[in-house]
């Protein structure tokens, strides 16, 4: 029998994370939709020829009527597919001013990295596809959150630059929605769409139901593969920025200290920036909430005069001081 080609796409996006060395457990992020079903059937087939050990992984948010009972069946509907084992948790969203869709995702993150440590995986494998990565591209856009943004999701990433910590990957950023729910077709397997997918009160809801297919409508179809090369290119530039910005950071930041305003005034603006939002990182703002109008201000504050503010009023209970020739990050004790 021919194997689908579609199912044999997902297969080999995850056969080339499952080729790394040091890959001897894996956990699986299942929401019971199609790209995640799709990811986690590949890993369980692809792991038949590897010594791996598969964990199927589902979080249950607590955002919609029904959902402890729909873990219990991604939970069955992955121990069906083979994996080697499972486990479920609730957490509780905090939106705070993130909104709900980050929220839920940081409390995702969160929970799914204290799983990975538990069980000793060194991998957490996301279900994102070439359709999210074209989607979070034109939310960056429209929110004018600059090239790291437009650089869309990264393949991998850790959300603890610990040694031991796990990594994060997507392997299927080069792989089509539909691709995947055809994969599902192929192999008999069932999937639950999310009603959030299709309610307008989300932005993202609103790019995949509406702006996508008008952008494919009027300019012609290719346009999610367009905004996901931009990305890649993107991505490859920001790295690159990134890794010299935290070069000069190491030199020039002191925890006590903080700047000494005359050395970062001939650091290029683009590695500024970079460099200010390290520091306001290391004080303790958290990431999703560190703006590109905080950024802007804090770099108004290298070149700051008398009639310019000498604080500025961070996320996290973090404040930035301008004091003489020296910026300063402090962040205020927690209650």
């Amino acid at each position: 029998m021919t194997l689908d080609p579609r199912v044999a796409a997902v297969r080999l996006a995850v056969r080339r994370v499952l080729r790394q060395p040091d890959v001897r457990r894996v956990l699986v992020a299942c929401s019971g939709g199609a790209d995640s079903l799709a990811l986690l059937a590949a890993t369980v087939f692809e792991t038949r020829r590897h010594d791996v050990h598969v964990v199927g992984a589902v979080v249950d948010h607590g955002l919609q009527d029904g959902s402890a009972e729909h873990t219990a069946r991604v939970v069955q509907q992955m121990a069906d597919l083979g994996v080697d084992e499972t486990v479920s948790a609730r957490v509780q969203v905090d939106a705070g001013g993130l909104g709900p869709e980050a929220g839920a995702r940081e409390a995702r993150y969160d929970v799914l990295d204290q799983m990975a440590v538990h069980f000793g995986a060194t991998r957490v494998l996301l279900g994102h596809t070439l359709d999210d990565q074209a989607e979070t591209v034109l939310l960056g856009l429209a929110r004018g959150s600059g090239g790291r943004s437009l650089a869309g999701m990264r393949e991998s990433f850790q959300r603890d630059v610990a040694a031991d910590s796990p990594w994060f990957w997507r392997p299927l950023l080069d792989v089509r929605r539909a691709q995947t729910e055809a994969a599902c077709l192929a192999e008999g397997i069932s999937w639950w769409t999310d009603p959030h997918n299709q309610d307008p009160r989300f932005a993202r809801s609103r790019v995949r139901q509406s702006l996508l297919p008008v952008l494919e409508r009027e300019l012609g179809p290719g346009i999610a593969e367009a905004l996901a090369r931009t990305a890649d290119q993107l991505q490859a530039d920001t790295e690159v920025l990134d890794e010299l910005a935290a070069h000069h950071f190491r030199e020039l930041y002191d925890d006590e200290l903080g700047f000494l305003v005359w050395a970062l005034e001939p650091i290029a603006l683009a590695l500024r920036h970079r460099m200010l939002r390290l520091a306001a990182l290391r004080a303790g703002c958290p990431p999703s909430e560190l703006t590109a109008g905080h950024i802007k201000a804090l770099a108004l504050q290298v070149q700051n005069t008398e009639h310019l503010p000498k604080q500025i009023q961070l996320p996290g209970h973090v404040t930035a001081i301008r004091e003489g020739d020296v910026l300063r990050f402090v962040r205020a004790p927690l209650a």
